[in-house]
């Protein structure tokens, strides 16, 4: 992998980023808090989705609202161009030149990326990563992790994916043949099962031609009787088809008779409707005029009732502008009013003022003579003690002691140096009793700050009690603008309702509304019975159609049910001779049943006896088949048994020629850093990594030797990932590996990863430290402007141009320089 440019758009200090990779040793410098890990942080994010902090902290804080935050990276694997452009919740994945995505969703490109990788997150960054804190790159690892990591990375780990799907199908083999054993049935079983099925197939056999025979004989007896038996059968059907025809004609004609009945009431009904039909229509003549008259009244009705409900709302608003008049009379001088009360609070707010001023003042006042007192107090506190201290040491130590001023020998200056102690001694307590007194005088509020307090609480009180009087009269005063509104508009209203009120007419009888409408309450009854007597005389030249159709009917059934008697008594039948051989041929037909059934029967156990027998041989040639697919698991899951130990031992050899490879190659690049040829590094049977030097191990390591020791270590596993490949390793990345190495060892380090450059053709360098800009390719700086709030980076050569005995004399100069 080979990265080729980076791309950061409002990612978190870095708002409009842009890098170029190229190969050889490119230098990331700048110093902390500038942005450069944060570089590392966005190849992640672009190749995995994922950072330090969640994706709302990697937005930009200088960014505006509506801006969004990408990270762009190209890079090249196995002779192909990728190109990502991954935001917060979208990516997209681009191959070589192709203008369409080869996958265009967050979770889309990680799988893709993670899938052409060949490794997760974790493995990735184990691989082509290195910071200061991760340079004891196994060290936090158990010791059966760092060997799985190592085989991980070196490619051993295919041996056991391979070795596990050996291990897998052996188990599946086992659970096979164990399934296949229980489900075999015993073959003493199966051959026993095969000669009792034999048995039952002669037997059945027997019975079935015994059978057949009798079958046969009764099949001929019903023949000989069956033509008999269908004339005395079609007799009786005849007969019984007359008689049915007789008792249908007889319903029909009790039907018929029934409506004829029903025809002749309905006319004589006819008859009493047209009569009755007279009476009510002399009765019903003034009904139209009444409904007409009804129609006139109901609106007089309707006009009369919206006029009484204007008087009413009238009478009502009336009230209302009383009571608003009323109110009005009282709110009326409110705005003089506010004008007083607003003097009156301008005047209290001033007093209030300057009483919280002067009480400030003389409360300020009396806080600090009260904390002057006490300061004075505790310093003075102190001096005596310390007089005190010194007068005693003096004492103590006599005339060969030392002056606590000048520190020279007292000698005869001794009780001079005593009495100037005693005497400030005593100066002290004088003054202490002083101050002491001064702050007991002042630990109570003096009477002058008291009646300043009471007065300003006083003034406060006042001053509130105006604010709520002054909000009273404000809204009073709005009030006022409200009800001299109101009060004109409804006047106005009363004057329409009056105009209203002049313009409905009056005249409306109640009286004759109330007779009017029970007269034709009282006559719609009649009405619609005159309705149902004119429907049923309508009906009637119906009627008489039907009562002559239903006579003639009548007429017709009771010649054809004439017809059909005679025909019955002219027939002769026997129903003696129809009932002997009706139990003839019931005899012979049953014992033609019984004989089938037998017949079907011995049929059956035949068929199942043969099925039996079928499935008897299918048991034991299934059986045999399945002792020979046991045979042939048992045998592919011995070859994976062999498998599985193969493989244990090709990975036991490996795994052990790794440490030693490991520690030759360590070694080499040790020595190379140190300058030391008699330095070595040898790994234990616990990947634990131990420095020797003339074959004697170190117990103890330096925090810059470990740190090198780690390096080397993680060099010869990149450069063992390199040549297990096949190809060069391509990338290294080291973020602050300097740390803790002197400049001779700085120096080393980037030699080494120079002399390595056929191994890793791209090595990106992550520091703060200025001062390796000669030893690389190209030069990345980073640095953070306060103005912007944001990283600004900058490109250019490094020094590297020059020879390695150049670079050396110029780095041995900077040494002596700094020196």
């Amino acid at each position: 992998m080979k990265l080729s440019s980076l791309k950061l758009r409002n990612f978190r200090q870095h708002v409009a980023t842009e890098l170029t990779f190229s190969s050889g040793i490119t230098g990331i410098i700048g110093p902390n808090g500038a942005g450069k890990t944060t570089i590392l942080e966005a190849i992640a994010f672009a190749l995995y989705a994922s950072g330090r902090t969640t994706r709302e902290q990697m937005l930009s804080l200088s960014a505006e609202p509506r801006q969004s935050m990408s990270v762009e990276l190209e890079f090249e694997l196995a002779r192909h161009r990728y190109r990502i452009v991954r935001g917060r919740t979208t990516a997209e994945l681009y191959l070589d030149d192709e203008e369409a995505p080869i996958a265009d969703s967050a979770g889309a490109v990680t799988e893709r990326l993670q899938r052409t990788l060949g490794m997760s997150r974790d493995e990735f960054f184990r691989t082509y990563f290195t910071g200061q804190k991760e340079l004891a790159l196994m060290a936090a690892m158990v010791p059966s992790e760092r060997g799985r990591f190592l085989s991980k990375v070196l490619g051993y780990e295919k041996l056991r994916m391979a070795q596990d799907m050996i291990g897998e199908r052996r188990r599946t083999l086992s659970a096979e043949i164990a399934g296949l054993r229980a489900g075999m049935p015993d073959p003493e079983a199966i051959e026993r099962a095969v000669s009792d099925a034999t048995i039952r197939v002669e037997k059945a056999t027997s019975l079935l031609q015994s059978a057949e025979h009798r079958h046969t004989l009764s099949q001929g007896a019903v023949s000989t009787i069956s033509p008999r038996w269908e004339l005395a059968q079609q007799n009786r059907e005849k007969a019984q088809s007359i008689l049915a025809d007789i008792a249908a004609n007889e319903r029909e004609e009790s039907s018929v008779r029934r409506n004829v009945d029903r025809v002749s009431m309905e006319l004589a009904t006819i008859a009493e409707a047209r009569a009755e039909l007279a009476r009510l229509q002399r009765a019903l003549e003034p009904l139209g005029e009444l409904r007409d008259e009804l129609g006139i009244l109901d609106e007089m009705y309707r006009e009369d009732g919206r006029r009484k409900t204007l008087v009413e709302s009238e009478q009502a608003l009336r009230e209302e502008l009383d009571r608003l008049r009323s109110r009005h009379a009282l709110i009326e001088k409110a705005p003089a009013h506010e004008e007083e009360v607003t003097l009156e609070l301008e005047k209290r707010r001033a007093e209030l003022e300057d009483a919280q001023g002067e009480l400030e003042a003389r409360r300020t006042e009396w806080v600090r003579d009260k904390q002057e007192a006490d300061t004075k107090l505790h310093d003075l506190r102190k001096q005596y003690l310390e007089v005190q201290e010194q007068r005693e040491r003096v004492i103590s130590l006599g005339a060969d002691g030392a002056c606590p001023t000048c520190s020279r020998m007292l000698g005869e200056h001794l009780h001079t140096v005593v009495d100037h102690l005693t005497e400030t001694s005593e100066t002290l307590v004088v003054d202490g009793a002083y101050y002491r007194k001064r702050v007991e005088q002042l630990s109570d509020m003096p009477a002058n700050v008291q009646a300043l307090d009471e007065r300003r609480r006083a003034l406060t009180g006042e001053t509130a009690a105006l604010e709520r009087k002054l909000a009273r009269v404000q809204l009073a005063v709005q009030e006022l603008g409200g009800l001299i509104r109101e009060i004109a508009t409804k006047d106005r209203r009363i004057e329409q309702m009056r105009r209203d009120i002049a313009v409905i007419a009056r005249g409306f009888d109640a009286t004759r509304y109330d007779f009017v409408k029970s007269e034709i309450t009282r006559l719609t009854p009649l009405d619609s019975r005159a309705a149902r007597c004119g429907a049923l005389i309508d009906r009637e030249p119906q009627l008489v159609g039907e009562h002559k159709e239903y006579s003639d009917t009548f007429a017709s059934i009771g010649s054809l049910l004439g017809t059909l008697r005679v025909r019955h008594r002219q027939m002769a039948f026997a129903a003696a001779d129809y009932d002997r051989l009706k139990s003839a041929f019931e005899k012979y037909f049953a014992e033609g049943r019984a004989a089938e059934l037998e017949l079907n029967t011995a049929a059956g156990n035949l068929a199942n006896a043969k099925e039996s027998l079928g499935k008897a041989i299918a048991s034991n040639e299934e059986s045999r088949a399945r002792q020979a697919t046991v045979a042939e698991r048992e045998k592919d899951r011995r070859l994976h048994e062999e498998l599985d130990r193969a493989f244990n031992e090709m990975r036991a050899q490996l795994n052990a020629e790794l440490r030693p490879e490991l520690s030759k190659l360590g070694t080499t690049f040790l020595r190379q850093l140190v300058d030391s040829r008699t330095t070595e590094m040898e790994l234990d049977e616990k990947y634990n990594v131990t420095v020797l030097e003339d074959g004697i191990a170190k117990p103890v390591l330096s925090g810059g030797e470990e740190d090198i020791a780690n390096l080397v270590l993680r060099l010869a596993v990149s450069q063992m990932i390199a040549e297990r490949s096949g190809q060069p390793f391509s990338l290294l990345i080291l973020d602050e590996v300097f740390g803790s190495l002197d400049e001779t060892r700085r120096f080393n380090v980037l030699e080494l990863l120079r002399a390595l450059g056929d191994r890793f053709e791209q090595v990106i360098l992550i520091t703060h430290i200025e001062s390796v800009r000669d030893g690389l390719d190209k030069v990345i700086s980073v640095r953070y402007d306060p103005a912007t709030a944001s990283s600004v980076v900058d490109h250019s050569d490094g020094g590297a141009g020059a020879t390695a005995d150049e670079r050396e004399e110029r780095f041995a100069l900077e040494t002596a320089g700094a020196g």
